[in-house]
C-alpha cells in the first residue's frame, strides 16, 4: 500500500470565515485553500460548514444479563425516513469544560437512568466531515441493566427517550439486517462484536 501522504495545518489557509447563522446550530462560510498532493495550491474554495461542536456516543452493555440498553426518540433529521423514531445508542453534546468521560456518565443517567461501572474509549471521528465540524467521541460501557426501563429525558431540551434493553444476539442480529440508520449505533455494535472475546483485558 502505498504511503498517506503527511499534511499539516501549514498546508491549509482560511482566507475568511463569515457568520450566516447563529441559534440551536452555528452556520459559518469559509473561503479557504490548500495544497495539493502534487504539491501545488487549490484555488480559493467556498464552502458553508455547520458547526455544531462535539459530541460523545457511548453503548451500555451488561454482561452479566448479556443485553445492551439502547434508547429510542424522535430525530428531527430522520424526518425523510419512513418513520423518524430512530433506535440508538446514548448520545451528547460536550459542554464547555466537560471531559468526554463526564458526559458520558451524565448523558447515560439523563437518557437511560444508567450508572456507568466501567468505560472503555472506541475510536474518535467525524460523522460528516464533508460539511459539519463535528467530532465524536465513541465509548463503550458497562452497566447493571437489571432496571433499565422507563422513558427519560430532559423536560427544558423536550427529551422523550424510551429505553430498550436488547439481548445480545438480537442486537447483532439487527445489525446484520441494515436495521440502525445511526453511525455511532452501527461502529459501536461492529466494535463489540470483533473484541466480543477479549473484553476483560481491554
Amino acid at each position: 500500500m502505498k504511503k498517506i501522504q503527511a499534511f499539516t495545518k501549514d498546508d491549509f489557509r482560511i482566507v475568511s470565515k463569515t457568520p450566516l447563522y447563529k441559534g440551536f446550530f452555528t452556520l459559518n462560510k469559509y473561503c479557504l485553500q490548500h495544497r495539493k498532493f502534487d504539491g501545488g495550491w487549490t484555488d480559493t474554495i467556498e464552502r458553508e460548514i455547520f458547526e455544531r461542536g462535539h459530541a460523545v456516543a457511548v453503548l451500555p452493555y451488561d454482561p452479566v444479563r448479556q443485553e445492551f440498553v439502547m434508547i429510542e426518540q424522535f430525530r428531527v433529521g430522520a424526518l425523510e425516513a419512513e418513520q423518524p423514531w430512530l433506535l440508538e445508542i446514548v448520545a451528547g453534546m460536550i459542554d464547555e469544560g466537560e471531559t468526554p468521560e463526564q458526559v458520558c456518565e451524565r448523558e447515560a443517567q439523563e437518557e437511560a437512568g444508567l450508572a456507568i461501572q466501567r468505560l472503555i474509549p472506541i475510536m474518535n471521528y467525524f460523522p460528516s466531515p464533508g460539511g459539519c465540524t463535528e467530532k465524536l467521541h465513541l465509548y463503550f460501557a458497562i452497566v447493571d441493566a437489571s432496571n433499565a426501563e422507563g422513558i427519560y429525558g430532559l423536560a427544558s431540551e423536550n427529551e422523550d427517550i424510551l429505553v430498550h434493553t436488547v439481548p445480545e444476539k438480537t442486537a447483532l442480529d439487527w445489525l446484520n439486517e441494515g436495521r440502525y440508520e445511526n453511525s455511532a449505533t452501527i461502529i459501536g455494535l461492529q466494535w463489540f462484536a470483533l473484541n466480543r472475546d477479549k473484553l476483560d483485558s481491554l
